[in-house]
């Protein structure tokens, strides 16, 4: 067997993919391993730039802004990955539904789609999470009601092409109900589209739920949350502090390249042309 036999292009795939989750979990253990330590004041190690000791620097206080940004980043991905759960299942259902509950529900759930995705994100996003009271809860209702949209008419779409093949007919003709119809034909078919779906909708997920603390209609202030960290360190860059932003900025986009890129290289796993290579 050649070495460009062993590494083909399924092989790359699922060597990216692990690579990918791997990472994850390396972010998600550091930050159970250093706790709260990121909480820890120190002013004899205040505004230390980064160095072996150091590698993040740390801020006025003298926290490690190393075990501070983990510690962020995990807090950012979990909400994220509940946020983009929930509008993915919203989307699921409503793909669902649009495409096997008649006309006028296909209409309404398309107009809904259309509107959501015509509405600035950003406007939407600070609206409803203003509404809900900001916080955890607030952000990830406002990522969810907003992000549902572009995967719901892939859903639905994907449904349709389904509607017109031989077994759907034969079960409608046998007097089955659209819901049971939905369950047991439809549902199996379009789990890899909700599963993509899912994962390519964790980076605007994570992305907008950090912006919104940024914005100061997320978390509060005394949370080190990714965006939290972003929005102190503002005040400090004129003082030279370039690490507070610069650090935990980097660790957000390799995150969230790391999921665009896990939801691609899923995407191809699951394509039958990519399958057969």
């Amino acid at each position: 067997m050649t070495c460009s036999r062993l590494f083909d292009r399924r092989t790359r795939t699922l060597l990216v993919i692990i690579g990918c989750l791997l990472f994850f979990f390396v972010v998600f253990l550091g930050a159970w391993l250093y706790g709260r330590q990121g909480e820890v004041t120190n002013l004899t190690l205040r505004k230390i730039s980064p160095g072996w000791g150091q590698p993040f620097g740390t801020d006025w206080l003298g926290r490690d802004m190393f075990a501070r940004t983990l510690q962020g980043l995990r807090l950012s991905l979990g909400i994220g990955l509940l946020a983009a759960t929930c509008s993915a299942i919203i989307a699921l259902i409503l793909g669902l539904a649009a495409a096997t509950l008649g006309k006028t529900v296909d209409v309404v759930i398309t107009w809904l789609a259309d509107a959501g995705m015509a509405t600035p994100h950003l406007v939407l996003l600070i609206l409803i999470s203003f509404a809900c009271g900001g916080g955890a809860k607030g952000i990830i209702i406002a990522v969810a009601a907003s992000h549902w949209p572009a995967l719901t008419r892939v859903i639905r779409a994907e449904v349709m092409q389904l509607r017109t093949s031989d077994y759907v007919r034969l079960s409608r003709r046998l007097g089955k109900k659209p819901v049971w119809i939905a369950r047991h034909h439809l549902l199996p078919h379009v789990v890899p589209q909700f599963l993509v779906g899912l994962l390519l909708l964790f980076p605007h997920a994570i992305l907008h739920a950090a912006g919104l603390t940024f914005l100061g209609f997320g978390m509060s202030p005394h949370i080190p949350e990714i965006g939290t960290l972003l929005s102190e360190s503002m005040r400090y860059l004129s003082s030279g502090m370039w690490w507070l932003a610069v650090a935990p900025g980097l660790t957000l986009v390799v995150s969230v390249m790391a999921f665009d890129l896990l939801g691609n290289n899923v995407r191809a796993l699951l394509d039958p042309k990519t399958m057969r290579e």
